[in-house]
């Protein structure tokens, strides 16, 4: 079953006179429980596709289907609903609250999906303990190092148990030690059955994924599975 269907996905954003193309005919599946790498340089459109899967922006043209249920005609409150209910973000920021402590930022997703307060004050000890977190539940983020807060922030995300993970930039703002340790966590839930997809300019990060989508200049210009096998070379496909 795909998680994600793009088809034919335009973005374009008009200066005055001038049309600014993104993305362009962005047409791409995701399967249940695959672990794809969007990867591309600065400019390549991958921030917009992310927002585009994360239902944070809608395209110009073109479909999207997420875990079967067809977006492009859905208000802007029921985006919000159906991104609750079925999508985990990772950021590179963490964008964690800094006021609230690591179980009550856990938490929040489940507030917003009306989760009983005793159901999600265990679904989160439960996540933070999986984690490595279960007695740092009271700390708020000052207090945590980088990679205890992207854990907090990866307990978040598995909280409402998603359809799908979007980690955009996981590892960028921690130093590479960190980053490993990060990184080995996504494979570990990937491993469990957890669908991903990561956004992501570096290519040693890309190739732990199982199917690594190239973008550059806002079209798909590679997409091979990660099986051990000598990266193909890239081919500028034709719009």
């Amino acid at each position: 079953m795909n998680i994600i269907e793009l088809q034919d996905i335009r973005k374009v954003y008009k200066r005055g006179e001038e049309e600014l193309h993104i993305l362009k005919s962005i047409s791409l599946n995701v399967s249940e429980g695959d672990f794809v790498a969007i990867i591309g340089p600065s400019g390549s459109g991958k921030s917009t596709l992310m927002n585009t899967i994360g239902l944070l922006d809608v395209p110009t043209s073109g479909s999207y289907k997420l875990d079967g249920v067809a977006t492009e005609q859905l208000s802007d409150n029921a985006l919000a609903e159906l991104r609750n209910q079925k999508i985990g973000f990772i950021f590179q920021q963490f964008n964690l609250l800094p006021r609230l402590t690591a179980m009550e930022n856990v938490e929040l997703p489940m507030i917003y999906s009306g989760i009983p307060k005793k159901e999600r004050r265990e679904r989160a000890q439960a996540m933070l303990t999986m984690l490595g977190m279960g007695q740092r539940g009271h700390h708020k983020p000052s207090e945590l190092s980088g990679g205890q807060q992207q854990r907090v922030a990866i307990a978040r995300a598995l909280a409402i148990s998603p359809s799908l993970i979007l980690a955009d930039e996981p590892t960028g703002a921690l130093d590479s030690r960190t980053g490993e340790e990060v990184l080995e966590l996504i494979l570990q839930l990937n491993q469990q059955g957890n669908t991903i997809v990561l956004i992501t300019h570096d290519h040693h990060i890309a190739d732990n994924a199982k199917r690594v989508v190239a973008l550059r200049d806002g079209s798909i210009i590679d997409d091979y599975r990660n099986d051990g096998a000598a990266r193909p070379q890239q081919q500028e496909v034709s719009v």
